[in-house]
C-alpha cells in the first residue's frame, strides 16, 4: 500500500511483545505504525505526528494512559482524535470510569478478550475504512 494513503496509528503499549504483535499486524494491513512504550513518549509523538488513531494502554511507565488521554483531549488536534483503549484492566475503579466517560475513547478493549484481527477490524471501523 502506498504510504501516502495509509492511515497512521500510534500504538502506546509498554509490553514489547504486545506492542510488536499489534504493530506488525497493523503494518501487514497497510497502516503506518508508530510505536511508543510509555505515556510520556506517546503524548509527545501524538502531538508531533498527529496520527489518525491512538491505541492506548492504561498502565504504563512515565505517564499512565488515562493521564495521557486527559492531556491529549485538551489539545486542539487531540480533542477529536479517535482513541481505542486496550488494556488488561476491567473498568471498575471510579476514577477510571469517570476519566473514560469524560474523555470519550472510541472503544475500550480488554486484551485478554480480543484477537489481533479483532483489533484491526475495530480500528478500520473507527476510521471508516
Amino acid at each position: 500500500m502506498d504510504g501516502s494513503n495509509s492511515k497512521k496509528v500510534l500504538v502506546i503499549e509498554d509490553e514489547a511483545p504486545m506492542r510488536d504483535a499489534i504493530g506488525d499486524t497493523l503494518a501487514q494491513h497497510g497502516f503506518t505504525v508508530l510505536r511508543c512504550d510509555n505515556g510520556k513518549d506517546g503524548l509527545d509523538t501524538a502531538l508531533r505526528e498527529h496520527p489518525d488513531l491512538l491505541l492506548l494502554d492504561i498502565f504504563m511507565p512515565k505517564m499512565d494512559g488515562l493521564t495521557m488521554l486527559e492531556t491529549i483531549r485538551n489539545d486542539a488536534w487531540g480533542h477529536d482524535v479517535p482513541v481505542i483503549i486496550l488494556t488488561n484492566l476491567n473498568p471498575d475503579a471510579d476514577k477510571t470510569i469517570k476519566t473514560i466517560l469524560d474523555h470519550k475513547p472510541a472503544f475500550y478493549l480488554i486484551k485478554s478478550n480480543v484477537t489481533l484481527e479483532a483489533i484491526v477490524s475495530k480500528i478500520k471501523e473507527v476510521l471508516n475504512m
